[in-house]
């Protein structure tokens, strides 16, 4: 599209979404209102554009050639996507997967959710997500920490939701993108986070759950993903645990299982790099190894595992963390993705 055409639609799209903002509605296309042609006669596209501008927003519109190919695709894409952040919109069309799951979640989930974020990263893949807590906050730090990230609102591009993340996103902003399809001013509202959530699901090649309870908005995504032909994986999770109902029930659909972060990469076709070699570790410092990989515990209980003083089990496991053997989330030890999945797979 060229152009008078390309600058008309242009204008369309983002006065859907303006119009859309306003009147609080869920609008993809413009619709065929008296209402919205008379908002439309009187839109001056220029001006909003250079308010957003001063403002340090940018908006690209479903009719531009700059807009995401994989959200377009969908068959409900956004009018278009207002852009807050100093990443650039190539970011949107890199690579990328979707890491999602409970707002409250566990210690275990907090603890993949911020490694697979950091792994994905390393490898240069985009890590999306709704910036929401639980999760979404662990898979955002984690990317942070490596690479870039994506968020998704379900607010307006001017809002931090929720407020507390206010620190989180100004990072992401920062090194990253946050994207909205709804206009500054625009608040939170139940129904808008469905709504995200196929913004999520639509700009990635892949959507892992990494923990959901039966009825989790994170499955929602999920069911989106697949009817967008796109891959779904979930982390398996322990069989009593409310917060693996919604991950092992899509492991029994037949979503693909994580068990480390090659197994995301490899279905987003991108080589993982192989694991580096465990270092190698004092006697002393091995046993405590060993007892952290056999399952997530805490110093005391390695202490009464392997007979020594707190404050030597203290010192050895600040050793393995420093080598990256091991990670510590709320006081928990758990061995660390990478160097487990080399020991494991010799």
């Amino acid at each position: 599209m060229t152009g008078a055409r390309a600058t008309a639609a242009h204008g369309t799209d983002l006065a859907t979404a303006v119009f859309a903002g306003r009147t609080d509605a869920h609008l993809v296309d413009a619709p065929r209102s008296a209402r919205f042609a008379a908002f439309q006669a009187t839109f001056d596209e220029a001006a909003y554009l250079r308010e957003l501008a001063a403002r340090g927003y940018r908006w690209v519109g479903r009719g531009d050639a700059a807009f995401p190919s994989r959200l377009g695709s969908i068959h409900d894409p956004p009018a278009g996507l207002f852009i807050r952040g100093g990443g650039g919109l190539e970011l949107l069309d890199r690579p990328s997967v979707a890491l999602v799951g409970a707002r409250a979640c566990s210690q275990y989930g907090a603890s993949v959710a911020r490694s697979l974020g950091r792994e994905l990263a390393a490898a240069g893949v985009v890590v999306v997500s709704g910036l929401a807590r639980g999760i979404d906050a662990e898979a955002h730090r984690g990317a942070l920490e490596s690479g870039t990230t994506v968020a998704v609102l379900g607010c307006g591009i001017d809002r931090d939701y929720p407020r507390s993340h206010a620190a989180l996103a100004a990072e992401i902003a920062r090194v990253g993108l946050i994207v909205s399809e709804y206009p500054p001013g625009v608040e939170p509202a139940p129904w808008r986070f469905p709504a995200r959530n196929r913004l999520v699901s639509g700009l990635t090649l892949a959507t892992v759950v990494v923990e959901a309870r039966e009825r989790s908005g994170a499955l929602i995504t999920a069911d989106l993903a697949l009817d967008e032909g796109r891959d779904v994986l979930a982390v398996p999770g322990e069989i009593t645990s409310q917060l693996s109902r919604g991950t092992n029930h899509l492991l029994r659909l037949g979503a693909v299982p994580v068990t480390c972060p090659a197994d995301v990469l490899r279905v987003l076709g991108v080589d993982p790099a192989p694991p580096p070699e465990p270092p190698p570790l004092e006697p002393r410092l091995e046993a405590v190894r060993a007892i952290v990989a056999d399952a997530a515990t805490t110093a005391d209980e390695v202490a009464q595992a392997t007979g020594r003083s707190a404050p030597a089990v203290a010192a050895a496991l600040a050793e393995l963390e420093l080598l990256g053997v091991v990670e510590e989330v709320d006081g928990v030890y758990r061995a660390s993705p990478a160097t487990a999945e080399r020991r494991i797979g010799g």
